[in-house]
C-alpha cells in the first residue's frame, strides 16, 4: 500500500501509529458516540478507547481494540488526548466514505505526543491527503464506579427486537421507564407521550433474550434526550447487554461488528432520572 511506505520513514518520530486499510472501521464506531463536539482519546497497547460525556448524566465509551488495526504502535504505556470528534469525523470522511466494496480509504493516523496535532494520512486511489487536527488538554472522564459487583440486574437482547421496541414506542414521552424483574413484566420499556401510556414486554423465555439475570424488581426511569444519542450505536449493532446497578444507573453495551467481521464495543452509561418519583 503506498500509504504505508510514504510515512513508514517517520514513524520513528511518533509517540502513537495506528493503520487501518479500511477507514470506516474506525469512522462508524466514532458516528455511534457522536453527539458532543469533544472527545477523549486513551491508547495503551490493548487499543483505543474513545469517551464523550454530556452534563455529567451520559457518556458513551467505544473500545477498538488493537486487532482490528493493521498496524498498532505505542511508545508509552498510556497516551492521552482529546480533539474535536466532528472536526476528526470530517477528516476521516474526505474521500467520501465509499460504500462500494471494492473501494476503500486507508488510515494511518500518527499522534507525537503533548502539545502535537493528531496527524491523518488517508489514501484512496493512489491519492494522498494529509489532515492536521489540533489536540487539547485531555480532561478526566466521569467515573461512574458502575462496577460489575454492584449489578442486581441484566439482559442481553438481539439488537434487532430493542430496534422494534423502540419503533413501537412514543419517542414524545420525555422519560423512557425500564422495569426489570425476577418475575412477570420481567424487562418491559415504557413510555408516557402525547398519544398515552405505551409498554413493550419481553418474556425471559424470549428468542430475542440471550440472557436474564434478574435478582430483584425495578423500575428507573432515564431522561428519553440522554439515551437517544445511544440508538447510533444500536442502528450498528447485533446484541445489546442491559444492566441496572443498586442505584438505578444503566449501562448499554452494544457488540458492533465492521466491515471486516471484526468486533468492537460501545457502552453507554446513563444516570437515573432524580426528579421523577417511583410509583
Amino acid at each position: 500500500m503506498p500509504l504505508s511506505t510514504q510515512s513508514e520513514a517517520g514513524d520513528d518520530q511518533y509517540i502513537l501509529v495506528a493503520s487501518l486499510d479500511n477507514v470506516r472501521n474506525l469512522s462508524n464506531i466514532l458516528k455511534a458516540i457522536t453527539f458532543k463536539d469533544h472527545a477523549l482519546f486513551n491508547a495503551t497497547p490493548n487499543g483505543l478507547k474513545v469517551t464523550v460525556e454530556d452534563s455529567k448524566c451520559l457518556q458513551a465509551n467505544a473500545f477498538i481494540q488493537a486487532e482490528i488495526f493493521q498496524e498498532f504502535t505505542i511508545q508509552e504505556d498510556s497516551v492521552s488526548f482529546q480533539v474535536n470528534l466532528a472536526v476528526l469525523l470530517d477528516c476521516l470522511t474526505i474521500f467520501g466514505g465509499s460504500t462500494v466494496p471494492a473501494v476503500t480509504t486507508a488510515l494511518r493516523m500518527c499522534y507525537n505526543g503533548y502539545g502535537f496535532p493528531l496527524t491523518l494520512f488517508l489514501e484512496e486511489g493512489g491519492v494522498v491527503t494529509v489532515c492536521k487536527i489540533n489536540t487539547e488538554e485531555p480532561e478526566d472522564p466521569i467515573d461512574f464506579e458502575f462496577c460489575s459487583t454492584n449489578v442486581t440486574n441484566k439482559v442481553i437482547l438481539q439488537s434487532d427486537s430493542l430496534r422494534e421496541a423502540f419503533s413501537e414506542l412514543d419517542m414524545t414521552s420525555e422519560i423512557l421507564q425500564i422495569t426489570m424483574s425476577p418475575s412477570e413484566p420481567y424487562f418491559r420499556l415504557s413510555t408516557f407521550g402525547n398519544s398515552g401510556n405505551a409498554h413493550y414486554d419481553y418474556p425471559k423465555d424470549s428468542d430475542m433474550m440471550e440472557l436474564f439475570q434478574c435478582t430483584k424488581t425495578q423500575t428507573n426511569r432515564f431522561k428519553m434526550s440522554l439515551l437517544k444519542p445511544s440508538t447510533k450505536a444500536l442502528a450498528l449493532s447485533c446484541k445489546v447487554s442491559v444492566r441496572t446497578d443498586n442505584r438505578g444507573f444503566l449501562s448499554l453495551q452494544y457488540l458492533v461488528r465492521n466491515d471486516d467481521g471484526q468486533i468492537c464495543f460501545v457502552e453507554y452509561y446513563c444516570c437515573p432520572d432524580e426528579e421523577v418519583e417511583e410509583e
